[in-house]
């Protein structure tokens, strides 16, 4: 039996193919719909651009018949546009002017045809009101991650006895050698540059960390050495691998997330200025976040763009602050604190080119080789932004991507939905990749009752 499935306008702009993941079912787009969709096709930024893409495949589809009395789509599906209607059997409570109510009106009206009608959006008032008119109402599931059973990065296992001390002694063992139990066959397995903790089975203080060599099925000693980064030290294992993979010049994209106070942006900022200023792997540092509270534009703030920018990436300075005055009189090359102080220092990265900070907006259409990239607040990116930011990434270029997926200022995405556990997720495995999850706060003993307890 076809369902009919009713889409929000906040699905087609958080996916532009989403029309195309039905089956073969019946999709129904409403007129508003399509108004809505009009109205933000000249937006500069993922919104207009996943408009547009929107206008061309319909306008595409429309070379198939007549919209309004349905063409194929998925062989066996079909895709209606469907005028609202303000008279007729109107819902109680809804007002009859806002454009939200014209499109659940239609999935209302449907229900009276069809047998089985979904109204599908990413406003979860929007599914309130459906709901409430006794329309089944659903959030755009595709591009989800179920992040209660998300992989942290790193597994714990407890080793046969005598295991660690032969892999102190020969800084490897072979993978087949680490049985996993069979509960963590189910949840943990070996993939690309995951981490392991292992515990000797037979005496519970002798431990080890290792990081796993697919190439040659191995489990090998972390790189980092456990010096400072600019100043910088690992304060926990988890840090400890995160150091290690952002250190790793094999490893091209980064995924940290973690609550606040976990060190994500820090440990980023740290490796980023070791491997550009220390280790010449890149040519400059390139830092970006997406801007929310307006609309992801900066132009209603005054100032030229630096210093609107310099708003929302006062979080960024603070790290880099904080990072510069721990090295203390530790030399720099040309960078000491004592020549510039840290504000100084700073603002000669910027000047002259070593460090760049850019809005998310800004990004599109760019090509960037021979850089450190670093894009916090990723959370707050839809699937489809954060492949276009990936995208741009050229030669010889490192990704960082930082988050809370709890934390979330984005109104159309959750935990499950948002841009940075869907890369996390997708580039699972991948040689190229490394991910890990970071959960305790090392801020201040404040801020880390404050996480625990509020």
């Amino acid at each position: 039996m076809q369902k009919a499935f009713v889409l929000d306008t906040n699905v087609l702009i958080h996916d532009s193919e989403a029309m195309f993941s039905f089956a073969d079912n019946k999709v129904i787009i409403p007129m508003s719909v399509i108004e809505e969709i009009d109205n933000v096709k000249k937006f500069r930024d993922d919104i207009g651009y996943n408009a547009r893409r929107v206008t061309r495949n319909i306008d595409e589809l429309r070379k198939k018949g007549n919209l309004f009395t349905g063409v194929e789509i998925n062989k066996d599906g079909i895709l209606k546009v469907i005028p609202d209607k303000k008279d007729g059997d109107w819902p109680p409570g809804l007002d009859k002017h806002k454009k939200d109510n014209l499109i659940i009106k239609v999935a209302y009206d449907l229900l009276k045809k069809e047998k089985k009608v979904i109204f599908i959006s990413k406003d979860l008032n929007a599914r309130i009101k459906a709901d409430v008119l006794g329309i089944d109402a659903r959030d755009y599931e595709k591009q989800k991650v179920k992040i209660d059973t998300f992989a942290r990065g790193w597994i714990e296992i407890s080793c046969k006895p005598g295991l660690v001390d032969r892999f102190y002694k020969d800084k490897r063992l072979k993978a087949e050698d680490l049985v996993l139990s069979e509960k963590k066959k189910s949840k943990e397995k070996y993939y690309p540059n995951c981490y392991f903790l292992l515990h000797d089975s037979a005496t519970d203080n002798k431990t080890a960390i290792a990081r796993y060599d697919e190439k040659n099925n191995e489990i090998i000693p972390l790189a980092y050495d456990l010096k400072a980064v600019w100043g910088i030290n690992a304060l926990n294992l988890e840090q400890r691998f995160a150091f290690d993979l952002l250190l790793n010049p094999k490893v091209n994209l980064v995924t940290l997330i973690g609550s606040a106070g976990t060190g994500k942006t820090l440990l980023a900022l740290a490796s980023a200025l070791k491997q550009t200023l220390d280790d010449k792997n890149y040519k400059k540092i390139l830092v970006s976040r997406p801007i929310i509270p307006l609309g992801k534009d900066i132009g209603y703030l005054p100032g030229s763009k630096d210093e609107k920018l310099s708003v929302w990436m006062q979080p960024i300075f603070d790290n880099l602050y904080f990072i510069v005055n721990r090295t203390g009189d530790i030399a720099m090359g040309d960078y000491k604190t004592k020549r510039f102080g840290a504000s100084g220092i700073i603002d000669y990265f910027i000047e002259s080119g070593i460090l760049e900070l850019a809005a998310v907006t800004y990004i599109r259409g760019r090509t960037i080789p021979d850089q450190f990239i670093i894009i916090d607040e990723a959370q707050n990116l839809t699937p489809h932004e954060v492949k276009t930011i990936i995208s741009r990434v050229g030669h010889n270029s490192k990704i960082v991507l930082t988050g809370d997926p709890f934390q979330i200022d984005n109104p159309y995405l959750d935990a499950e939905s948002n841009g940075l556990i869907y890369v996390a997720e997708r580039f699972m495995g991948q040689p190229l990749a490394g991910h890990i999850m970071l959960s305790k706060s090392e801020r201040s003993p404040l801020a880390s009752m404050a996480a625990e307890i509020l």
